[in-house]
């Protein structure tokens, strides 16, 4: 159950593309996620990968993990470290795998198609992680280890480990009442839900904000490159002889630092803290 860093895939494969490497393509109507990737360094191999093949990938990873947790839970050997805490550790390398792809994307590429994704798949890795963190035969076995702790010979990094995975454990439910789980369980659903489509609002009312500026004197303290790419912007949007601003951070970030307009400032300062509270659905949460 180890976390992603997304941000490597994203530097490894941008360093990458800039160095014209090349990726070994996947055989015609192959799931480029169910093959091993021969590129450098294991990067994705972006180019090969098609929206189609998210939610298989993302089926298969949740099957496979579920396979190998319910193996450590039914492992009829006493709970050790390696057998029960190490084992839960290296669950999942498929859903690693599709989930480093797919979310790189989302925040990088997205559109109504990969929304639509992570919309179906939200609620399914959350009742994973439910399933997981809340089965009492897995628990015992991650229990009974955190109270050997002292008497392991763990070095550093497995003590951390060890805790990290006790308290997610905890925090994630195992300890509550069956009501209380259940409760849970449509609480975290919800808030998978509702993340996204936070996440939506958020990138809709970022592209469809505009700060239109007609009055040349509006523009006092901006640098005339900055007055340049508003004009450029402007014209794109058929407002020809006026100036565009948004709250897409090279456009507003120039314009709060530099604009002498403090009405100005504030209302696209405004804009910009209050993007996706505008659903009045979250009104009733």
């Amino acid at each position: 159950m180890k976390k992603t860093l997304v941000i490597c895939l994203v530097f490894s494969t941008i360093l990458l593309s800039g160095c014209g490497a090349k990726t070994d393509a996947p055989v015609a109507g192959e799931n480029p996620f169910f093959v091993e990737w021969t590129t450098p360094y294991g990067v994705p191999p972006f180019g090969e990968i098609e929206n189609e093949d998210f939610l298989p990938a993302f089926e298969k990873g949740i099957a496979e993990e579920r396979a190998e947790v319910e193996a450590i839970a039914a492992n009829p050997e006493p709970p050790t470290f390696d057998n029960t805490i190490e084992a839960l550790d290296a669950t999942g390398e498929m859903l690693r795998k599709v989930g480093g792809v797919f979310y790189t994307l989302v925040g990088a590429d997205t559109d109504e198609e990969i929304q639509a994704i992570a919309k179906e798949v939200a609620p399914k890795t959350s009742n994973l992680r439910d399933d997981v963190l809340m089965n009492p035969q897995l628990f015992a076995r991650v229990k009974a280890v955190h109270e050997q702790r002292g008497e392991l010979d763990l070095d550093a990094e497995q003590r951390h480990l060890l805790e990290e995975t006790y308290l997610d454990f905890v925090n994630g439910g195992a300890e509550l009442s069956d009501a209380d789980k259940e409760r849970m369980r449509a609480i975290n659903t919800k808030l998978s839900t509702l993340s996204l489509r936070f996440g939506d609002n958020v990138l809709a009312e970022t592209n469809s904000y505009q700060l239109v500026i007609d009055d040349e004197a509006d523009l006092a303290g901006l640098p005339p490159g900055v007055i340049a790419g508003a004009a450029e912007a402007a014209a794109k949007a058929d407002l020809e002889g006026k100036w565009l601003f948004t709250t897409h951070r090279p456009s507003i970030y120039p314009f709060l630092q530099n604009a002498e307009n403090r009405e100005l400032r504030n209302e696209i300062f405004t804009a910009y803290i209050t993007r996706g509270d505008h659903d009045d659905e979250f009104d009733n949460k």
